[in-house]
């Protein structure tokens, strides 16, 4: 259930264009989560609108809300947290600076194939 919750959120953050959307199974080597789902956005304005519309479409899908939200002041950086599965959501710009995928790289990475199936029946465009 987790990882097709993981593959949901990447799946609504593909429906609304994020790029370079990658999900880690963080689960044998922390535990903060089971899974990061980490995308990209072209500006500010895109980061600020993926976040919200993961929000309310998980909220509309599963009906949770995240435990936590952060977002800095100039939404170069925004993280849902829904417990298990983390979201980050980071302008193009500073996931290349803070390049989590390299930090973070004893975890397993979902190949976007297998979100992909995995998440088919909640496409919001085929």
């Amino acid at each position: 259930m987790t990882k097709e919750f993981a593959s949901v959120i990447a799946r609504t953050l593909d429906d609304k264009q994020a790029k370079d959307i990658m999900i880690l199974n963080i689960s044998s080597v922390s535990s903060l989560a089971d899974y990061f789902v980490i995308a990209s956005a072209e500006s500010a304005v895109q980061v600020k609108a993926l976040m919200n519309n993961t929000r309310e479409r998980i909220k509309e899908l599963y009906n949770r809300l995240p435990v936590r939200m952060e977002n800095d002041l100039k939404n170069r950086w925004n993280l849902l947290d829904y417990g298990e599965i983390v979201v980050h959501i980071m302008h193009k710009e500073d996931r290349e600076a803070y390049a989590l995928e390299k930090f973070w790289n004893n975890a397993f990475s979902i190949p976007e194939s297998e979100w992909k199936k995995l998440s088919q029946e909640f496409a919001q465009y085929t």
